[in-house]
C-alpha cells in the first residue's frame, strides 16, 4: 500500500500542474478543479495502468474523458431543466395531466421496473450502461429490460400487436 501511495504522489507531483492548466484551458476554472479532481481520483483506482514512462498523455485522456462525462452530464440537466420549465408552464396555464395522457396511462399499465427502466432512458436520457449503474446491473442486462419494456408500451399504447407467445410482465408465461 506504501508503495501505491508513493507511486500516486510521484505520478500527481509529475501531472498536476500541466493537468490544471489543461483542464482550464478548456473549461471554467469550478469545472475544471472537478476534471482534476475526477482525474487523480481514476489515477489513484487505474494506478497499475498509468504508464510508468510518460503518464502525462494517459492524464491528458482520462482528464479529456472526465471533462466529456461532465458536459454529458450538464446538457442532461438542462434538457431536464428545459423539460420541467415545459412542465411547470403547463400546470401553470391550467393543464395537470402529462402532455401524453395515453402514453401515461399506457406507462401506468406496465410492471414497475418496466416503468423505471423507461423513465431512466426517457425522461433521464441515460443509456443503457448508465442505467445499469443506477440498478446495479450489467449494460446488456438493461438492454435487453429496455427492449422488452418499450415492446410492452408499444402493446400498452395499441401501437404494436401483442405476439403470439410473447412473455408478459412477470417473465413466466410459457412460451407457446
Amino acid at each position: 500500500m506504501e508503495d501505491n501511495r508513493q507511486r500516486f504522489e510521484t505520478i500527481v507531483d509529475l501531472v498536476y500542474e500541466p493537468l490544471q492548466r489543461f483542464a482550464r484551458r478548456r473549461a471554467p476554472s469550478d469545472v475544471a478543479d472537478d476534471v482534476v479532481a475526477d482525474t487523480l481520483l481514476v489515477i489513484w483506482r487505474r494506478l497499475d495502468e498509468v504508464p510508468t514512462d510518460a503518464p502525462l498523455p494517459w492524464t491528458y485522456r482520462v482528464a479529456a474523458n472526465c471533462l466529456a462525462n461532465l458536459r454529458r452530464g450538464e446538457r442532461r440537466r438542462a434538457r431536464l431543466i428545459d423539460k420541467v420549465g415545459r412542465w411547470e408552464r403547463r400546470r401553470d396555464d391550467g393543464v395537470e395531466e402529462p402532455p401524453d395522457p395515453g402514453l401515461h396511462q399506457a406507462l401506468l399499465t406496465l410492471a414497475p421496473s418496466d416503468q423505471e427502466v423507461l423513465r431512466l432512458w426517457a425522461w433521464e436520457d441515460l443509456t443503457p450502461a448508465e442505467i445499469a449503474t443506477v440498478l446495479d446491473t450489467s449494460a446488456n442486462a438493461v438492454s435487453i429490460r429496455l427492449h422488452r419494456a418499450k415492446r410492452r408500451l408499444g402493446v400498452a399504447l395499441g401501437k404494436v400487436p401483442a405476439a403470439a407467445g410473447h412473455i408478459g410482465h412477470d417473465n413466466s408465461e410459457e412460451v407457446t
